[in-house]
């Protein structure tokens, strides 16, 4: 059944999309009139849609000058990582015990999709989706909903992040072994060494974002 969007969540989705892939760079303004045209809508679903935007860290509003994106952050990566390793692996903690053999088929199944498309370098838009999919199916048995919803809050702010460490450290088969483990240790219950893997595979990535941008500010 297709679930019925409003204009504003349509602009929002799209606009989304594009920033997290790098067609509005940080610190780009976002003109509601020029967006209208684009959408073909009034100003009212783009103000609105910059609105849900700005609530997710995208989107600044800076007064008397309007909307910008968010600029990428070195700063901004090291602090959404580390509440990424406190909040998950609290998450990860309380769902091992409550994993059943079909929540655990779920993952696996979201994990293949992961990795055809990390192999095969298609649906490069999609990735951050299916890499959030994939943690979100081991974590959903938790039991504590306000925390998942955190973790949403934080991956939708890290997704530009973690898609450009995939797109450019070379470091995609690593993830992959990494997320093949961190299954494995969720199958056997082994709550200890699953939760360090997630705390070391979340911190190595947020280590080598952080490369990738410091190399970037340095050749500006």
């Amino acid at each position: 059944m297709a679930t019925f969007k409003t204009r504003a969540q349509h602009v929002a989705d799209d606009l989304r999309e594009r920033i997290l892939s790098g067609e509005f760079k940080g610190g780009s303004q976002l003109r509601q009139d020029a967006l209208a045209r684009d959408y073909d809508v009034s100003r009212i679903p783009v103000r609105e849609a910059l609105l849900t935007l700005e609530s997710e860290g995208l989107v600044e509003f800076h007064a008397h000058r309007g909307a910008f994106t968010t600029e990428l952050s070195v700063a901004a990566v090291r602090e959404l990582f580390d509440l990424r390793v406190l909040i998950e692996t609290h998450a990860l903690r309380y769902a091992i015990p409550n994993l059943t053999a079909s929540d655990l088929d779920q993952a696996e199944a979201i994990l293949d999709q992961y990795d055809a498309a990390l192999d095969s370098g298609s649906q490069i838009g999609n990735w951050g989706d299916y890499n959030f999919a994939f943690h979100h199916a081991l974590y959903a048995p938790s039991g504590l909903p306000e925390t998942l919803a955190i973790i949403g809050q934080l991956n939708t702010k890290a997704g530009r992040y973690i898609r450009m460490q995939l797109l450019y450290t070379r470091k995609i088969e690593k993830a992959e072994r990494e997320h093949r483990e961190l299954l494995k240790l969720a199958r056997q219950g082994d709550v200890a060494k699953a939760c360090q893997l997630l705390e070391t595979h979340i911190k190595e990535a947020a280590g080598s974002v952080v490369a990738v941008l410091e190399n970037s500010l340095n050749s500006a």
